[in-house]
């Protein structure tokens, strides 16, 4: 009799959430244990769970993307009414976990990899980001949303993968400006600074959405791309390549080498096409040319600004030593 008048219960909240808000939001969120031991595991279309984890599922993993620390995995129950992205236009959201909605709106669309979305309220915790039909908008994690464009993508694609034309990018009153730009990928002709006016014949509005179109495009992709460079106005031809760093992952361009990093520095990955630079798992870099740095950004900026070679500072226990790389 229990189960019968839960199957109801749920079966009303598919069928009218729209007309229950977010409160139904919640119920959903509860009944299909959505927010679980520090982890959302979101029911969506056949029978899997979209997971946001920092650590590994026990369980069997279809598909995983490190950058944003989503898996797939089967729903062993089955549940029937699945959490669906929102493909209308957006009336209102709100960041919903088992106790509380908090209505808000985006206020900062993610850019790409290197920075989440922002919210108007302060968030406490993981959550859903729904409509009032609890569709959703985006997944709410510790270093911000990510939005549902990038869930729908890895929902979609068969294998996780984005690209990587080489450079980073700010707004800028009103206009998208080139942080850094990668020295190590050949044939790379942006530089910092530059500023992005189009992307394949169409205007770039901000860097959110001409992120958006690098990321997913196509490996092995040729762009045109129109730039301001000082007084000057350039055209570029550019080729996506594969993208090794950002979100979840250091991204300091040495990975477009072979080299991750965890925050505090340390080699935690070595690929093999940089096994000749004779580096371990726990080096720490401590310096670059002549600069010693601290953090993660300070690799990215002096990198960006130097030539197709850098000197770095390794410890390797009490011994110090130089790689140059290129």
């Amino acid at each position: 009799m229990l189960r019968l008048f839960i199957a109801l219960n749920l079966l009303l909240l598919n069928l009218f959430a729209c007309d229950g808000g977010f409160d139904s939001c919640k119920l959903k969120i509860n009944h299909s244990k959505s927010i679980k031991n520090q982890q959302l595991q979101i029911p969506v279309d056949n029978n899997q769970l979209l997971i946001f984890s920092k650590n590994i599922p026990n369980a069997k993993i279809i598909k995983y993307d490190p950058f944003l620390s989503l898996y797939l995995i089967e729903d062993k129950n089955q549940f029937k009414y699945p959490f669906r992205i929102n493909k209308n236009l957006t009336l209102g959201t709100a960041a919903v976990d088992r106790t509380i909605a908090i209505e808000g709106k985006i206020l900062k669309s993610q850019i790409g990899l290197n920075s989440f979305a922002t919210y108007s309220e302060p968030l406490y915790g993981l959550a859903l980001l729904t409509n009032s039909c609890c569709a959703l908008e985006g997944i709410v994690t510790p270093e911000g949303i990510i939005e549902k464009e990038y869930i729908e993508r890895f929902l979609e694609t068969k294998e996780v993968s984005y690209g990587d034309i080489g450079i980073r990018v700010h707004d800028e009153k009103k206009v998208v400006i080139v942080n850094s730009s990668n020295p190590f990928m050949k044939n790379n002709l942006f530089k910092k600074d530059d500023c992005i006016l189009e992307f394949d014949g169409k205007d770039v509005i901000d860097s959110a959405t001409l992120m958006r179109n690098i990321l997913f495009s196509d490996i092995g992709s040729v762009h045109t791309i129109k730039i301001k460079r000082e007084d000057k106005i350039l055209v570029i031809k550019a080729t996506t390549k594969k993208r090794y760093g950002g979100g979840y992952l250091s991204d300091t361009f040495l990975e477009f080498l072979g080299i991750s990093f965890d925050k505090n520095l340390f080699i935690v990955k070595i690929e093999k096409k940089a096994q000749h630079y004779e580096l371990k798992i726990g080096d720490k870099l401590l310096q670059i040319n002549t600069t010693k740095i601290k953090k993660e950004q300070d690799i990215l900026e002096i990198i960006a600004n130097s030539e197709k070679s850098v000197n770095l500072l390794f410890q390797r226990e009490e011994f110090q030593f130089f790689v140059t790389v290129n």
